[in-house]
């Protein structure tokens, strides 16, 4: 047996052995750190967070623009403020916790009915973000899309 190959079972047995909650509340201390974090450190303040480096290096909002803006009013329950800032990450926050809480259901060996997502999904999805990437950036919707 390679030296490889006994990495990667011990890797496969230390992994094997930890409880398999592990994982989703990581997961969720990390992110309520993060959270919390924005909360209290304000995005709209300049010199706190680096500039997205796609505005900084294009001079264009790229899909996430605004997205710690729009975490950091969510955290305040200004949900208008947070669409204001970032209506996509408005709408994928109920998304994510809704995957972290079906996540955490199996983790705990509930019955979690799981099917791949068609293909022409996928392609629906990226295909959305690219067209609110580029409808950001139109100056006439300035006003309703840019952070």
């Amino acid at each position: 047996m390679s030296l490889l190959e006994r990495v990667e079972s011990a890797q496969r047995t230390a992994a094997s052995r930890l409880h398999p909650l592990v994982a989703p509340v990581a997961v969720a201390v990390a992110t309520v750190a993060a959270t919390a974090y924005v909360a209290q450190v304000d995005p709209h303040e300049g010199g706190h967070y680096p500039t997205c480096p796609s505005l900084w290096l294009t001079g264009w909002y790229c899909p996430g623009c605004g997205s710690l803006r729009a975490i950091h009013d969510m955290a305040h329950l200004d949900l208008a403020g947070a669409w204001g800032m970032n209506p996509l990450a408005v709408l994928v926050v109920p998304w994510l916790l809704w995957r972290w809480a079906a996540w955490t259901a199996a983790a705990l060996g509930r019955p979690v009915r799981r099917r791949p997502a068609p293909a022409w999904s996928l392609y629906a999805l990226a295909g959305a973000v690219v067209l609110y990437a580029v409808l950001r950036n139109i100056p006439a919707l300035e006003p309703y899309l840019a952070p």
